[in-house]
């Protein structure tokens, strides 16, 4: 029977391989779990839960050796399946996620970008030349990507993740400040920037009440 793995252990695994990728590349090559809590703010015994749900991996009095805990958890990411990707939205969000992500290290490589104004159509964005959307189904039959990158107004999501799918596309992380939902098959991250922003104004105001309350 298949181990039913909860939503707020996968958000943690990002965390984790994060972390293990700062201590692999500094040269450290164990860390007990009462270190990676320090590091994380994460207790050590959450820690512990969290990785027995794939097996455990560290040793009483050893801790977990850090090269092979990352592979592992990179292993149950599939961040060495190798999904490809397309983005579509070449604007000023689109460029930026462009030039600043490392797609490779995250799981995905992008193979293609794509927008449908002649203005940057043509135009390049590190290694990529933004090729013209009206193209973008001849490419996926061609190239199969996996999922597709969506950076295009709010207005245009739906439409857009429509076509995508008709053409094979099974999996989308959205940007577009809309939610697309998640249907059989499909798969769907929506990321609003803004809710970060709303998350910070809210931790803000509580440290003022408490504070003012303490001043009191």
């Amino acid at each position: 029977m298949e181990k039913k793995v909860s939503g707020s252990v996968i958000n943690r695994l990002p965390r984790y391989y994060r972390h293990l990728t700062d201590l692999y590349e500094s040269g450290t090559e164990r860390i007990s779990s009462k270190e990676l809590s320090r590091r994380m703010g994460v207790t050590a015994s959450q820690i512990r839960q969290d990785l027995n749900c794939f097996g455990g991996f560290g040793q009483q009095g050893y801790g977990y050796n850090v090269e092979a805990l990352r592979a592992e958890i990179a292993n149950i990411l599939g961040l060495n399946r190798g999904y490809t990707a397309v983005l579509v939205g070449a604007g000023n969000m689109g460029r930026t996620f462009v030039t600043n992500t490392k797609f490779e290290s995250r799981g995905f490589k992008l193979i293609g970008v794509f927008d449908n104004s002649p203005e940057v159509i043509g135009r390049r964005i590190r290694n990529f030349e933004i090729l013209d959307y009206a193209q973008i189904g001849r490419f996926i039959k061609d190239n199969r990507p996996k999922m597709a990158i969506l950076t295009v107004p709010k207005h245009a999501m739906k439409s857009v993740a429509e076509d995508l799918i008709s053409m094979g596309i099974t999996a989308f992380m959205n940007f577009s400040y809309a939610e697309l939902e998640e249907t059989d098959g499909i798969i769907v991250e929506n990321v609003h920037l803004s809710d970060s922003l709303m998350r910070l104004s809210y931790k803000i105001s509580v440290s003022e009440d408490n504070s003012k309350a303490r001043e009191n």
